[in-house]
């Protein structure tokens, strides 16, 4: 049963994305107010590439990186910086009762492998038997087990020595939401002291941006911030990795450890999507948490993707909300699908250090500024396709 005194701390936060890595990178990027994103690297589609990286620093084995794919690779790294942001790195006690939560997608595929078969299979005298023969012969045994989506959290174990219970959850959007909610959840109820939850995204690959248009929900040819792509919308994959360290009060305290942040609540929904599900829906998450939003100190964080119809509903439910200044994380970072609701939740967290939300970016008019402390950030969630979410993240002591 939940402990109503049990609290929540955020302890660590890992994140790499577009804007750079580490917390300090991401806040002078996104107090800059100037979104950028790559429109030629896969033209005509918008995409938002991640920063150089050096991953010997978070994963120093050469062969640990190259039987993992990129997805892989930016997840574990992430991870190893939240690690060592909450100070357990190489703390072999700890992690062992850690708990890990990844939210992941279904893997990577081989373009180049892919796109031979594609080529020739129309010209094979009997097609069955020769996309069986190329299958069996072009793929490593290793690269098919590297699509498997509960690898990064294997990785992560390899690497860093995580070892306590390890869950991998699919289904895009809820998907994160869900992993950072269950993590609350067993921490308030006192079936976990620690958890390490996140995910990670590669968006530089054209077989996601292929898939995406089918369903007409890529950006293409001009980047826009996400309040200002109209019509059909759309949204600009980013390529990121965002981990956070949840740690009961009394557990953070006994090591010493203090909070970044404090996770209050996260809720999760699943409409039909019939129009007006997703305002709804929403308001339904919002009546749970509205008696602990304190006014003139909060704001709101949204995860909009940019997307529509589901972009114009959630930005129709966050216009009601007066008093409440709003920013996209997805103009800045791009829309990572699965871990960005744990990577907006990681740059809540970051505002709530520097007490300030960072300057509006769009001229929509649904950016305003915002003065004054700020002391509670609520992060939304609304799929591209389903699922809708909300959390509480506040400023601790």
């Amino acid at each position: 049963m939940a402990d109503p005194g049990r609290e929540a701390w955020i302890t660590g936060i890992g994140i790499v994305s577009c804007l750079g890595e580490g917390p300090q990178a991401h806040w002078q990027k996104l107090m800059a107010a100037q979104p950028s994103a790559d429109t030629s690297m896969f033209a005509p589609f918008i995409v938002h590439p991640l920063a150089p990286i050096n991953f010997d620093m978070q994963i120093p084995k050469k062969g640990d990186q190259r039987q993992m794919e990129a997805w892989q690779r930016i997840g574990t790294y992430a991870a190893g910086l939240a690690l060592d942001s909450a100070g357990l790195k190489g703390k072999t006690e700890i992690l062992s009762r850690t708990d890990m939560i990844v939210a992941a997608g279904g893997g990577e595929r081989d373009v180049a492998v892919d796109s031979a078969i594609l080529s020739t299979i129309p010209h094979a005298a009997n097609p069955a038997v020769f996309l069986n023969e190329r299958l069996m012969s072009d793929l490593r045994p290793t690269l098919f087990l590297a699509q498997l989506s509960n690898l990064m959290a294997g990785n992560i174990s390899i690497v860093h020595g995580v070892t306590g219970s390890s869950r991998t959850f699919m289904g895009e959007e809820s998907s994160g939401v869900d992993a950072v909610r269950i993590a609350l959840s067993r921490i308030i109820a006192g079936q976990s002291d620690i958890a390490l939850v996140g995910g990670a995204y590669n968006a530089e690959r054209p077989d996601v941006l292929m898939l995406n248009d089918f369903g007409s929900f890529c950006l293409k040819d001009r980047y826009l911030p996400v309040w200002e792509r109209e019509g059909k919308g759309g949204f600009a994959l980013g390529s990121l990795g965002a981990f956070l360290v949840l740690e009961g009060r009394d557990h953070a305290q006994a090591r010493g450890a203090k909070p970044l942040a404090r996770l209050t609540a996260v809720l999760s929904d699943r409409s039909s999507r019939r129009p007006g599900d997703v305002t709804a829906s929403l308001a339904r998450l919002w009546d749970k948490l509205k008696d602990k939003v304190k006014a003139g100190g909060a704001a709101v964080l949204s995860g909009a993707s940019g997307a529509n119809p589901a972009t114009a509903e959630e930005r129709a439910f966050l216009s009601t909300r007066d008093g409440l200044a709003v920013r996209a994380a997805g103009s800045y970072v791009g829309h990572g699908i699965e871990p960005q609701f744990p990577m907006n939740v990681a740059l809540a967290t970051v505002a709530l250090q520097h007490g300030s939300l960072f300057p509006p970016c769009d001229s929509s008019g649904m950016e305003r500024p915002m003065s004054g402390d700020l002391t509670q950030v609520l992060v939304t969630s609304v799929g591209h396709w389903r699922g809708e979410g909300l959390a509480l993240v506040e400023r601790a002591g």
